[in-house]
């Protein structure tokens, strides 16, 4: 697989994502239904939103990992809020597992009305190979 990034401006880089990412001759795709802060039984978190992203990223490695490809593999992250509000002040928690990752991936942050039950964020990820 070959990755090319596309960034015409700077800015991006420190909010940890790229503007475009080219995918050419991949082994595989995986696209990954949106990952939230839900236990191995089934229970939504009903905690903060730290708390919550972390269990959704947690959640989320979980998936790509068992179905045999890796994070950095991610192109496409995108994120559902509740609250940007609630989120921002938790973002380097995001940005943090994006670099230990060393994944640069084009992403959208969306703040949407509501998320399945008590839920306060979601992950949608394509992850190559």
């Amino acid at each position: 697989m070959e990755k090319r990034i596309i960034n015409p401006w700077q800015w991006q880089n420190e909010r940890s994502y790229a503007q475009a990412v080219e995918v050419k001759n991949p082994e595989g795709t995986l696209y990954v239904s949106g990952q939230c802060a839900i236990s191995a039984d089934g229970i939504s978190s009903n905690e903060n939103m730290e708390s919550q992203l972390i269990l959704s990223l947690k959640n989320l490695e979980q998936v790509i990992t068992q179905a045999g490809y890796d994070c950095s593999g991610i192109v496409r992250l995108n994120i559902y809020t509740t609250s940007t509000a609630d989120l921002w002040p938790h973002f380097n928690i995001f940005q943090d597992w994006i670099a230990k990752h060393n994944i640069t991936q084009a992403t959208t942050l969306l703040e949407v009305k509501s998320l399945f039950e008590t839920l306060a964020v979601e992950l949608e990820a394509t992850v190559v190979k």
